[in-house]
């Protein structure tokens, strides 16, 4: 009798199909995804415009730039290259990763009344397992080397001429180590604010369950929202930690990167000697 009442929930969950299949789950994800995007990256990219001004505030060059009305004009105006590079940098990194995912998925995955096209343990089925990997890898490449893009645009530059300077400048001796360990780090954190704010509001899942069935009468719909509740809190929450420090920390890196230093020249360098273009010195004249 106690085997049968501690069983009990567990048939329970079995015979219930929304409790493990995420299928719905993941088109309700898809569907409200778009719009978070646009939460995101519309905070991200006011918030990169500010750091960045006050990281050119205290360079030598901002006063002419800040002067000149065309190139930061209003604040919308201000706000549509960044939003326009965060739009591209998303279009060339993350298609790749989700289009070999689908495939991997349709070729080797597990599917309910349906024969899987590749034999298991045959090459090709290797092939397409390790696939997402490669592709995932291929996009933290490209992640990393369109970094700085937002930090150019912010500081003047179209969308493509910030992503090919923060190509340019990534790919350098000095710049892959800088950004490497400035994103490695702000990654770690994001994901563990992350995982420990998650984790905190997950007592939010019945409160936002509960209210959600009873303001629309539908339980799925309520059941789908408690579980993306406590994800959505801690994406804004670690996005709200962590992006002010890594967009500060960008932009101070973008401007560093982007003037070479002068090193001191001796008086017999040749470069130090003025071209024809220069005007020489007059020689004082004997009286």
């Amino acid at each position: 009798m106690a085997r049968q009442v501690r069983r009990r929930p567990a048939e329970n969950r079995a015979e219930d199909p929304y409790l493990h299949d995420h299928t719905d789950l993941t088109s309700v994800a898809l569907g409200t995804l778009p719009l978070f995007l646009l939460l995101l990256g519309v905070g991200s990219a006011a918030l990169q415009t500010v750091c960045s001004r006050a990281v050119g505030a205290e360079s030598a060059d901002y006063a002419a730039t800040a002067r000149d009305s065309r190139s930061w004009g209003p604040a919308p105006a201000r706000l549509r290259p960044v939003l326009a590079v965060y739009t591209l940098r998303g279009l060339i990194v993350w298609p790749l990763p989700l289009l070999v995912f689908v495939v991997a998925d349709r070729l080797t995955g597990y599917h309910l009344d349906t024969p899987e096209p590749l034999e298991r343990g045959s090459w090709p089925h290797t092939l397409v397992m390790v696939s997402p990997a490669a592709a995932l890898f291929i996009a933290a490449l490209l992640r990393l080397a369109l970094t700085l893009a937002p930090a150019a645009a912010a500081a003047g530059l179209g969308p493509r001429a910030a992503l090919r300077r923060s190509w340019s400048l990534t790919w350098t001796r000095t710049g892959a180590p800088r950004v490497l360990a400035l994103a490695l780090p702000s990654a770690a954190v994001a994901a563990g604010v992350f995982r420990l704010v998650a984790q905190v509001a997950l007592p939010l899942r019945p409160l936002v369950r509960n209210l959600v069935e009873q303001a629309t009468g539908n339980f799925f719909a309520a059941y789908y929202a408690g579980i993306l509740a406590p994800v959505i809190v801690g994406v804004l929450v670690a996005a709200a930690v962590t992006l002010p420090v890594t967009c500060t920390a960008f932009a101070v890196l973008h401007d560093r990167l982007r003037v070479p230093r002068a090193s001191p020249r001796s008086p017999g360098d040749p470069a130090a000697r003025p071209t024809a273009s220069e005007p020489r010195p007059s020689r004082p004249t004997a009286r």
